[in-house]
Order: C-alpha cells, then structure tokens, then sequence
C-alpha cells in the first residue's frame, strides 16, 4: 500500500502527460478562435494616445471598421503598415489599439513605421483585447455599421487579407 501512495504522484504525471500529449497530437495549432465574429463589438472604454479622456471604444466606430490591435513591442507589427497605409489611402477607416503598450513607445513605432489610423486608443492593461477575443498582436476586426464584429484576421495583414476581410462587409 505504501508502494502505491508513494508512486500515486508519478503515475498522475504520467496520465497528465498522456493526455495533454494526445491533446496536442490532435489539436490544429492553426485553429483561430472566433468567438467574437457576429457578436457586438465590445464597449470598453480607452483613453486615446493623444491624451484624451477615456471614452467608449464604439464611439470611434463609425460606420464599416477596421479595429486593429498592434503593439510597438511586437516583431511582426511592422510587417502589415504598407497594408495599412494603402486601407487608409483607399479610405478605409481603422481604428488603432494600442495594445498592453507603453504609450511613448506607440508614438515612436507611428513616427517610424506610419500612422493610418482614425483614431488611436490604449489599452494598456489588455482589458479590451480580452474583451474582444484577442490572442496575440496583430490582430484586425471588421466592424460593420451596425456594430457586430463580421470577421477577424489573426496575423499580420496582407493586401491578400484586407481585401478578403473588406468583402465580407457586403455579405
């Protein structure tokens, strides 16, 4: 009985590793969690980088939206800012959350790499990401006029992307 109460803790480890293993062996990595699309756009409220008061983060959406959450400390942020310019140039409206960023950090990653966005709020304690559905930066959500989240893209955006996003609006 002894022998069983002192292997008891290993033999546990071993079906926990057992079980995640065979979790792991039959989980897609690139499965992108979705529960937001079709929802209504969270409402948190977020302070904007320029230093206004915190307002509703709704307020800013305003019509069809881009909402793209980036962050100065992400690698891959810098990738999809030629995307971003050219939405901006074709008139699209996007909205910019900075996102678990240091705001004078944001402001230097703007100056450097462009800024495309209508508006530019902080969420510094990651609420509004949560709240959203956000698993890592850069993530971009499609916000109709009517304020339900249409569909999101969870990676750097490309031209490829953007206009694939863009045509869900009219579905």
């Amino acid at each position: 009985m002894r022998r069983l109460v002192a292997l008891a803790p290993a033999l546990v480890f071993a079906a926990l590793v057992f079980i995640f293993g065979a979790y792991a062996l039959h989980h897609s990595p690139q499965v992108v969690p979705r529960a937001m699309v079709g929802r209504a756009a969270p409402d948190d409220v977020l302070p904007g980088l320029d230093g206004a008061a915190p307002a509703p983060l709704r307020a800013s959406l305003k019509g069809l939206t881009l909402v793209n959450f980036f962050a100065a400390w992400c690698a891959t942020c810098p990738q999809e800012a030629s995307t971003l310019a050219m939405l901006k140039a074709q008139g699209v409206r996007l909205v910019g959350v900075a996102y678990k960023d240091d705001p004078d950090k944001t402001r230097a990653f703007l100056a450097r790499y462009g800024d495309p966005y209508a508006a530019i709020l902080v969420d510094r304690d990651g609420r509004a990401g949560i709240d959203f559905g956000v698993t890592g930066v850069p993530e971009t959500y499609l916000v109709g006029a009517d304020g339900r989240i249409l569909d999101k893209v969870a990676e750097p955006l490309t031209p490829a992307d953007a206009q694939a996003l863009l045509s869900r609006a009219g579905s």
